[in-house]
């Protein structure tokens, strides 16, 4: 009876060993199964063309805003918007009635000065009494040139009325000018370029350049200034560029995109699936496939070239990388290659 229940003893504990063996061949299999699979890609360096493109408004070459110095009366408007002008077309006449009085004034100077100089000439006035005379017609002439500019407005520059805000009777008041003009031959556009091109930009490179409501039509650009010094903030420096427009197509307020070229540069390019942007930030990072695992390279972007991406740091050039898989990686995790 003992021999019998010692049998069965052993074979219980048998039992239980085979049962405690598959658990661990089992756990380790599932280890095995545990590594994320990924696929890869292999990358290289090539040319690639450092171009470049940037948003700006279109400007006028010039504005100039046509205002009397002081307030007083619009007697008449003589032009309206869109009307294209010369440089001295007459454009507003103010009220009069103060440069009628004005002008009285100094024709009684000038008579009191040719009085007093005509003494003078034979010694019946002084050279004191004749510097005062003359200075006092100076002064008025001077007052009488400034209430003409202020009284008939005439443009300065060739241009275009885009503006007009007030009529004719309105009284002139120290705000809003009366007309705008803008001079449109040439347009220019204000657009800011990363330090990175400071010593790449120069002075009459030719510029391409689009707009929004032209489609894909290529206006001709060149840049007009660089401006010599870099914002310490956005780390980016101005640059001017203008375009001819000579049949006035291109107006002021377009949205308008232009492409500088910087020259070819060897990067490496990845596929655009092989970017990760980190959640919260603006960074992106690659996985990097290296002796059966992958490591988190953060990168710095250039051209998007299709479903390609250049590369300008972060993955060395001949490198594997993860293009599908990415959502269970980390930094420095055994991967299976599919």
């Amino acid at each position: 009876m003992r021999k019998s229940f010692q049998f069965i003893a052993l074979l219980a504990i048998a039992f239980l060993g085979s049962c405690s063996g598959g658990k661990e061949s089992k756990t380790v299999v599932e280890k095995v199964d545990d590594k994320p699979r990924v696929k890869l890609a292999a990358v290289t360096a090539r040319p690639v063309e450092q171009v470049q493109e940037y948003t700006a408004t279109v400007e006028a070459e010039v504005k100039n805003n046509i205002a009397p110095s002081s307030p007083v009366r619009i007697d008449k408007i003589f032009v309206e918007v869109g009307d294209r002008v010369v440089k001295g077309q007459k454009l507003v006449q103010m009220d009069a009635a103060n440069l009628k009085q004005m002008k009285l004034q100094l024709e009684n100077k000038q008579t009191e000065f040719k009085r007093t100089d005509e003494l003078y000439k034979v010694g019946g006035a002084s050279k004191s009494e004749w510097d005062a005379q003359k200075m006092a017609l100076d002064v008025q002439q001077t007052a009488y040139n400034n209430l003409l500019e202020n009284t008939t407005l005439a443009s300065p520059i060739n241009g275009v009325i885009t503006a007009r805000n007030y009529d004719n009777g309105d009284m002139y008041s120290n705000g809003n000018p009366v007309l705008v003009v803008e001079q449109i031959t040439p347009v220019k556009l204000m657009i800011n370029v990363s330090e990175t091109y400071f010593t790449k930009v120069k002075k009459g490179e030719p510029v391409k350049v689009t707009l929004d409501v032209y489609g894909d039509e290529e206006f001709n650009g060149k840049v007009s200034l660089v401006y010599p010094t870099i914002d310490s903030n956005t780390r980016t420096f101005p640059v001017e560029i203008k375009i001819e427009n000579k049949d006035q197509r291109i107006r002021p307020g377009m949205f308008a995109r232009a492409v500088l070229n910087f020259g070819v540069s060897d990067n490496v390019v990845v596929p655009d699936l092989a970017i990760v942007k980190q959640a919260g930030s603006g960074d992106r990072y690659v996985y990097v496939y290296d002796n059966g695992k992958v490591s988190y390279n953060k990168v710095e972007l250039g051209r998007r070239m299709g479903t390609e991406y250049e590369l300008k740091s972060g993955v060395p050039n001949n490198s594997q990388v993860v293009v599908a898989g990415q959502s269970r990686l980390i930094n420095g995790l055994e991967v299976e290659v599919e």
